[in-house]
């Protein structure tokens, strides 16, 4: 099996970095000079799910920084703070450690809920916000309450919900089950090859990071009814005033390409929507398509 560290310092035209923001300590990787773009990863991967963006973001003029989220990858794995408005205020402490006072930012399934709500709750460090695989947290809300098929698709976020199971049923087997989710969440998982199966189960399997990202899913289950979670749904009833980019996999079977409908009606800025024909990876499953229209959105932003 590869190695975590192997996996989570991969070598490439990028420098890897640790970060101190928010009482904790990020590892990102920088490439590029240009317009600051930073990408958050989702559940069950690391920095690396943006590797081919990283080099072509780079290439096109940007400074690209993508992080580990706190409890992924090379990042801390603190006890607490898997919620999204700790993870608004990680995000916003890295923009401005890197000596930033703003950056548009890139978020994908989770890292795409952490990117709503910094746009929101920390509305300056957001110059821009393109969200993938995840619709405006209210929208989602609206889609689990109101589609019996959006409940169905998130079922194994129940599981999760149980102490110590999840986390080693993740990792048994050296992770089997972290390709088993990425294949399944794919429309086709041809871009799942070996080598990247490794890197994503080696990296996973770093202890405790398959509880830490567990906590994200029990956090959004359970603050549903806590104070904590019906305050933060009432602060993102605020609109998000920068530009948004929505691109989303038509053939997602997990987070539901209906689910993302409205999720423009909470934005006051510009808002354009992509849709690919792929599941719910685009930035693997089809690099090429996903890293022109980023690219595209983004130099209309210059």
């Amino acid at each position: 099996m590869l190695d975590a560290d192997a996996a989570i310092l991969a070598s490439g035209p990028w420098t890897h970095r640790d970060v101190a923001a928010n009482g904790a300590r990020f590892h990102v990787v920088d490439a590029g000079e240009g317009p600051a773009v930073l990408l958050l990863h989702g559940f069950p991967t690391f920095w690396w799910a943006w590797r081919q963006q990283v080099t072509s973001l780079a290439a096109a003029g940007y400074r690209v920084v993508a992080m580990d989220l706190r409890g992924y990858g090379g990042s801390d794995h603190p006890p607490h703070g898997y919620d999204p408005r700790t993870a608004a205020a990680d995000v916003a402490g890295v923009v401005r450690c890197l000596g930033l006072s703003e950056a548009v930012i890139v978020g994908h399934g989770w890292g795409g809920l952490v990117a709503w709500s910094t746009a929101v709750l920390v509305p300056p460090v957001a110059r821009a916000v393109a969200a993938v695989s995840m619709p405006h947290p209210r929208a989602l809300r609206r889609a689990i309450l109101r589609d019996r098929r959006q409940r169905r698709a998130l079922g194994y976020a129940i599981g999760f919900q149980v102490p110590w199971w999840p986390e080693r049923a993740l990792t048994a087997h050296g992770g089997q089950r972290v390709t088993d989710l990425l294949a399944r969440w794919s429309a086709d998982p041809s871009w799942l090859t070996e080598d990247v199966g490794a890197a994503y189960r080696a990296a996973f399997c770093r202890w405790p990071t398959a509880h830490t990202a567990v906590e994200y899913h029990r956090w959004g289950a359970r603050s549903s009814i806590r104070p904590d979670g019906l305050s933060y749904m009432s602060l993102m009833e605020a609109p998000v005033q920068c530009p948004v980019l929505q691109v989303h996999g038509s053939a997602d079977p997990m987070l539901l390409a209906t689910s993302v409908d409205g999720s423009e009606d909470h934005v006051s800025g510009s808002y354009e929507r992509v849709d690919l024909a792929v599941g719910h990876f685009p930035h693997e499953e089809d690099p090429v398509a996903f890293s022109t229209a980023l690219t595209a959105w983004l130099d209309h932003l210059r």
